[in-house]
């Protein structure tokens, strides 16, 4: 088997970073979405994209059906805190807390720390650079 495109063949045992992008609550803007889900595909993770509308619930149960080292959410509509406040105890209860959780988006910076303390490590408003998401799950999920 030969390399494609300058990547190494990946052996056996190696498995792919499995990523949940969810796009919570009200928000119909998935377009960013989008584009960080095909960043993370071509960076050559495994991404599940659940579409929008997405409850705190739906997201826990995926997460763990999934089985993903990584839970990211893409916010813009405002309502992240809310939901990300029902879905910690859901994502801790499921034994997902040991998982690398994100959150992008629409995120003034007075919510960082909230979101952080919340469990979410990775805040990237918008404007992030797309290699520094991907770097950063390299970085924290080995």
């Amino acid at each position: 088997m030969s390399a494609v495109a300058g990547l190494a063949p990946r052996s056996p045992q190696q498995r792919r970073i499995r990523v949940l992008l969810a796009k919570p609550g009200l928000d119909g803007h998935d377009q960013g979405a989008k584009v960080v889900a095909r960043a993370m595909m071509d960076a050559g993770f495994e991404v599940i994209y659940t579409g929008l509308r997405q409850t705190p619930e739906s997201v826990a149960r995926m997460s763990l059906e999934e089985d993903v080292d990584v839970i990211a959410l893409s916010s813009l509509a405002g309502s992240h805190l809310p939901f990300c406040r029902k879905l910690e105890p859901l994502l801790r209860a499921n034994g997902l807390g040991d998982k690398l959780w994100l959150i992008g988006g629409n995120l003034p910076a007075q919510d960082h720390d909230e979101l952080r303390a919340l469990g979410f490590r990775g805040v990237f408003p918008t404007g992030s650079k797309l290699d520094a998401i991907v770097g950063y799950i390299r970085e924290q999920v080995k």
